[in-house]
């Protein structure tokens, strides 16, 4: 696996090293001595899939509050997604700034986010399927959110017709 840091601290684009033949390709997707080499976490705990019917479908940006705050591994198994990783770290100097890579099932890239961050995706293909791999449980009380569209942030979402549920299109403005 290659690991590129991106300018936000702790937040990596993984890809990984295919090794082909007529009949398609093997490569790894996981390793926890490669991680951990990389001081990434190592232990997750839970696996989340997304599907996702239509393109534009828009769903984020999320994060959980301490002490649930979650490591998330986030790859497209089948379409392509546009994923968006957002610094809520208020200690961080690249606090209020984002990044965003096309993860499809051509290239195999994977989002590495590091707690604290807020995460989010826009379906680019009808039926796109997103994994997951989580690095703490899911704690409803603890979900909260960042609306995808607040002008401080100013995400370009690349699909103008969203798809966005209730509940992301009700996050108030972020308070720093």
């Amino acid at each position: 696996m290659k690991f590129s840091e991106t300018k936000l601290p702790g937040v990596f684009l993984i890809s990984i090293e295919p090794h082909e033949d007529e009949r398609g390709f093997f490569a790894r997707a996981f390793c926890k001595k490669e991680f951990g080499d990389m001081g990434l976490c190592t232990d997750f705990v839970q696996c989340d899939l997304s599907f996702n019917r239509k393109r534009g479908t828009l769903r984020g940006m999320h994060f959980q509050k301490h002490p649930y705050e979650e490591v998330k591994v986030v790859s497209c198994m089948k379409g392509a997604i546009y994923d968006v990783v957002l610094d809520i770290r208020k200690d961080s100097a690249t606090y209020g700034e984002w990044v965003a890579a096309e993860l499809t099932e051509e290239n195999h890239q994977m989002f590495y986010i590091p707690k604290g961050l807020a995460h989010g995706f826009q379906a680019l293909t009808d039926d796109s399927l997103v994994y997951y791999q989580m690095g703490q449980f899911y704690t409803p009380s603890s979900g909260s959110g960042v609306r995808y569209d607040d002008p401080r942030f100013e995400i370009r979402w690349p699909v103008e017709q969203k798809i966005v549920s209730e509940k992301d299109q009700n996050w108030g403005a972020w308070q720093a």
